[in-house]
């Protein structure tokens, strides 16, 4: 049940089609709501029968976000985290599997006094009493968002459905706001906007008992008053809340000056009799006039296993940004398959021509890892600044075991479980785990600077908490031969001693991280090691 009776909810639906950005739009809103002196809380809900992503191939979801409190999460919740000032955490992410998961396991124990189980009420129930959960944490929120993931029309996202239906029937229109975002497609030979997808997506949200209060219409072009007129008039809606989603040319970060240049944030405070005060982001003003105000130009190497796919790795790509604009410079990112170093290793040379730097990303299994490994070693040898992640650690240690340390054989247990010298080994803690889903250490755990370290200088702290993702950790038994040999292990977590950051002092940037950077680095505030590393490349530009 609501606790507080101020709090107000603002559903996101999406109609017509997939990937029209929903995510964005939400964030974007969330901003918004902020820059006019409210608060916010949002929630995403996917309707896949996992419990989260986490066991879930890149290739299938894109990239894996982890909460501070180690919920892996879809990534619009890196959205969410990098808009706006949200507090978010597991209570943030929703699935239906979860959703299942909780109603069975009350069953098995008799909580439902012998009654039939059905969707109705018990499956709902448990949905509302999630996104209420939200709404009754912590100090006051103004808003809850909610996005619900997939369109309209799929027989998985029913329950989330009749759930926002009944929460609006329970709270009435003055604490609910259903915001439907659609397509208006133009057809390209007559260059003509079509409202139809539109009217069918509303149609069929309505057959489910929800009126939309907003339709965002994404489109190419901004609606001619005579199309907002048609689509109020067959949707049932106002017309000043047809509100024109334009495709953005440029960058993202411009998204929110987009919807409030098109009414959106006053449409909806309005529909909830609340003050529109004065839109106050200077922060946010200060970054997008950065990146419209480059100085340099910096082309950094992302090395990776799932590169054909954008969103496998969409939130290092946004901190790159983030430490580009925060250095005036205009970012290129060089994407390389490691796949094809290890068909093209005599060319390596040709495959990193002109790259400033190299960053070599997260990731899980055998595929591509010796590219990555001739990677880190041509960085290494080169002198070009170096930037290794999670498994982008691993493989610099494996690298400097085999070249620096003579220890040719050396590898990581994942890739070898029987070899001679695993200098990267599971975690021990890991070598009872029978499942896969949410076993590994993940979220922030604390990591102590070592003095004088290069990484101490840069964080300007003693300490850091930094999210982790990972099973296989550095093999503590070689780390004083690995030290003779000069690797500096320049990080360490307190309470087992375990490695979280390596570096090489006499090369021009060579940092490498066992937790994951990008996920606490927002435009506003970019994460120390990405502004730095992206200052290095620059310094050492070949351009």
């Amino acid at each position: 049940m609501m606790k507080d009776k101020n709090t107000r909810f603002i559903f996101v639906t999406g109609g017509v089609c997939s990937s029209l950005g929903k995510g964005i739009s939400t964030a974007s809103l969330g901003l918004l709501l902020e820059g006019h002196g409210y608060s916010v809380s949002i929630i995403k809900m996917d309707p896949y029968i996992n419990i989260d992503p986490g066991t879930m191939s890149p290739y299938q979801h894109g990239e894996v976000y982890v909460t501070e409190d180690g919920a892996e999460t879809d990534l619009d919740l890196g959205y969410y985290e990098r808009f706006t000032n949200a507090r978010l955490s597991r209570k943030n992410s929703i699935s239906t599997g979860q959703i299942y998961y909780n109603v069975i396991q009350r069953e098995r124990r008799g909580d439902y006094l012998g009654r039939t189980v059905q969707v109705i009420p018990h499956i709902t129930n448990e949905i509302k009493k999630r996104i209420y959960d939200v709404a009754n944490d912590g100090d006051e929120i103004d808003f809850v968002m909610v996005e619900i993931g997939g369109t309209v029309g799929d027989i998985e996202s029913i329950p989330f459905l009749e759930t926002i239906r009944q929460i609006r029937q329970e709270l009435g229109r003055k604490r609910v706001l259903n915001a439907h975002l659609t397509l208006v497609p133009t057809i390209a030979v007559a260059g003509e906007q079509k409202t139809k997808p539109t009217q069918h997506s509303v149609k069929e949200l309505m057959e489910l008992g929800i009126l939309p209060d907003i339709l965002l219409c994404r489109t190419s072009r901004p609606l001619a008053e005579e199309l907002k007129s048609k689509i109020a008039l067959f949707c049932n809606v106002s017309e000043q809340n047809v509100i024109s989603a334009v495709d953005i040319k440029s960058s993202i970060y411009e998204i929110p000056y987009m919807l409030h240049e098109n009414k959106y944030d006053t449409v909806v405070l309005e529909h909830f009799g609340l003050e529109v005060n004065p839109l106050k982001i200077p922060e946010w003003d200060s970054f997008c006039k950065s990146i419209n105000n480059l100085k340099h130009k910096v082309r950094i190497a992302v090395v990776g296993k799932y590169i054909s796919l954008q969103d496998a790795y969409r939130s290092i790509y946004e901190a790159l940004l983030h430490g580009a604009a925060s250095n005036f410079a205009e970012l290129e990112i060089v994407k390389i398959d490691s796949e094809d170093i290890e068909k093209k290793s005599k060319n390596i040379k040709n495959i990193f021509q002109k790259v400033d730097g190299i960053l070599i990303p997260g990731g899980f299994g055998t595929r591509g890892i010796e590219g990555k490994i001739a990677a880190v070693e041509y960085a290494r040898k080169q002198g070009i600044p170096l930037f290794g992640i999670c498994l982008g650690l691993h493989c610099a240690v494996i690298e400097y075991a085999r070249n620096v340390c003579g220890l040719k054989n050396a590898n990581s247990s994942e890739f070898d479980p029987h070899g001679e010298n695993p200098v990267i080994s599971l975690l021990e803690e890991q070598e009872i785990v029978d499942k896969m889903g949410g076993t590994m250490r993940l979220g922030a755990y604390l990591c102590e600077f070592e003095e004088g370290s290069r990484i101490k200088k840069i964080y300007g702290e003693d300490s850091a908490m930094e999210r982790h993702r990972h099973r296989f950790e550095f093999t503590l038994k070689y780390k004083d031969l690995f030290e003779s040999k000069g690797l500096t292990f320049s990080g360490i977590h307190p309470e087992n001693r375990l490695v979280e950051t390596i570096e090489i002092k006499d090369h021009p940037w060579f940092i490498c991280t066992q937790f994951h950077p990008e996920f606490k680095s927002k435009p506003t505030r970019p994460h120390p090691l990405f502004r730095d590393f992206i200052r290095a490349s620059i310094a050492g530009s070949v351009n």
